[in-house]
């Protein structure tokens, strides 16, 4: 029965009325035990009185003879005393002084009766059958002197066992009443109390699936909690497909760009008088397709970062990111090179952070790769990684157009670029950047770069600061100077 109850998980009903009738049953048993005990001794209280009573009805019958003998006239009124309808048999014997036997069944055994007690009882068996005997000493007067005796009066059980077994039964029968109209109280309980819920579930099954607003049903006390921890997620689940219809969009809009180019290229090419032309056309379009599979290399960094961000990335390890910097550089000497930027690392020995080696790699790609794009040909581009202050400072400087102070603050959000006249990026490079950084407990700054001697102007610094391996877990030092 307990098994099947457990069995339906999907009944509260069904799990509350199995934990009541588990409880009410051990409790019952108990209780059962102790009213079988109350049972027993309350038969023994009432069957002992009259045991005692018929033994002290034979004790006013004896007498002392004229030869100083005790005699004795059972007056079988004083047996019939026990009689009962579950037709026990009464057995009797009278003893006088210590060895001498008077009357009665000679083998029913003698209770020994303690000084101050009004008589004495106890269980015991004869002739194969249980009998409680009770002892009563008494002495017969001779005007001289007196002679003391033994009243030993028993009886079979039976009588006592039906009084106790009806009164167990009665309890037993009281119980099992109380206990099914408790199973009754608490099924209609139940069912009354888990109305708001079934109101809340219609409520939400009636909804949109575009409605994401909190839920506003009355519900009880014990349920706000998992109300408010649902409305909760509703928030946070409207912020994050709000976030991604927004990052729709702006990626359709990246994407369509290029790929228009390269469809109009296309026909230019198939279109071309001259060779010369043909093979501008196709220049534009491999820059297009270029562009293409830069954005959509950025859009799976984005994704890798969502995951990490989730959990899914692996623990972080100590990373030289000083080498790692380095490597990375050299692998962008080329492109950089073609753009006609001179572009160089600085930096001794090495600094270690704690850190996942692609995600550090795609940040200082990110760095290179916006340096390359806004600084302009002919602009130098410097990479360095140095130990300051107990932490590990990456910087990547020019000395390009740079990024006016009071537009720092909005480059660093998603698809906007640092520089309005130029097309080639796609608004991606510092908001990866800050993402990643936050991955690793970094924080990002935009300060002024190197001066252009040719404009006078001063370019772009971004720096990166992390913390020493062990010092902050990831996501937990705060990003300053940037703002978004």
């Amino acid at each position: 029965m307990t098994l099947a109850l457990f069995s339906l998980r999907r009944s509260l009903r069904r799990r509350l009325l199995g934990w009541l009738l588990i409880a009410t049953a051990i409790i019952g048993m108990v209780a059962l035990v102790d009213t079988w005990q109350e049972a027993v001794n309350t038969a023994n209280t009432v069957s002992d009185r009259v045991l005692a009573g018929s033994a002290l009805a034979i004790a006013e019958r004896v007498v002392v003879a004229e030869d100083g003998s005790l005699e004795v006239d059972i007056p079988y009124v004083a047996l019939e005393m026990l009689t009962s309808a579950a037709q026990d048999r009464v057995f009797y014997r009278v003893d006088g002084p210590p060895g001498t036997f008077i009357t009665g069944y000679q083998s029913l055994p003698v209770v020994t009766q303690r000084p101050g007690e009004a008589a004495a009882f106890e269980d015991a068996t004869f002739r194969g059958e249980p009998i409680r005997v009770g002892a009563l000493q008494r002495s017969a007067s001779t005007g001289i002197s007196s002679v003391p005796f033994v009243v030993t009066v028993a009886e079979t059980t039976i009588a006592r066992r039906q009084l106790a077994q009806a009164i167990l039964l009665r309890s037993a029968a009281r119980l099992l009443v109380m206990i099914a109209g408790a199973a009754v109280i608490v099924w209609i309980a139940v069912t009354i109390s888990l109305r708001p819920l079934n109101r809340l579930g219609a409520a939400i099954a009636e909804r949109n699936p575009d409605d994401l607003q909190p839920i506003r049903e009355e519900v009880p006390r014990e349920v706000e909690g998992l109300v408010e921890t649902v409305n909760s997620f509703m928030v946070r689940l409207s912020s994050a497909l709000e976030a991604l219809r927004h990052f729709t969009g702006n990626a359709s809009h990246q994407l369509r760009t290029p790929l228009a180019v390269i469809r109009t290229q296309l026909a230019l090419v198939s279109r071309a008088g001259t060779l010369e032309e043909a093979r501008e056309a196709a220049a534009k379009s491999d820059a297009a397709v270029a562009r293409a599979e830069r954005v959509l290399a950025q859009f799976l960094t984005l994704a890798r970062l969502n995951a990490a961000a989730s959990g899914e990335a692996g623990a972080l390890a100590p990373v030289d990111l000083l080498r790692l910097s380095q490597d990375v550089t050299a692998d962008h000497v080329p492109a950089a090179a073609a753009a006609g930027i001179d572009l160089g690392f600085e930096g001794e020995g090495s600094a270690r952070v704690a850190g996942e080696p692609l995600l550090l790699g795609e940040l200082v790609k990110n760095l290179i790769d916006n340096a390359i794009a806004y600084a302009g040909h002919g602009a130098e581009v410097t990479v360095k990684v140095e130990e300051k202050a107990g932490a590990v400072l990456l910087s990547v400087t020019d000395d390009g157009p740079g990024i006016a102070p009071e537009r720092r603050a909005e480059v660093m959000r998603r698809f906007v670029r640092g520089a309005r006249e130029k097309a080639f990026g796609s608004g991606l490079g510092l908001p990866i950047v800050e993402e990643i950084a936050m991955l690793h407990g970094a924080a990002v700054t935009l300060d002024d770069g190197a001066v252009n001697r040719k404009t006078n102007r001063y370019g772009l610094k971004v720096s990166v600061r992390f913390p020493p391996v062990g010092a902050v877990a990831p996501g937990e030092t705060p990003l300053s100077g940037a703002g978004g």
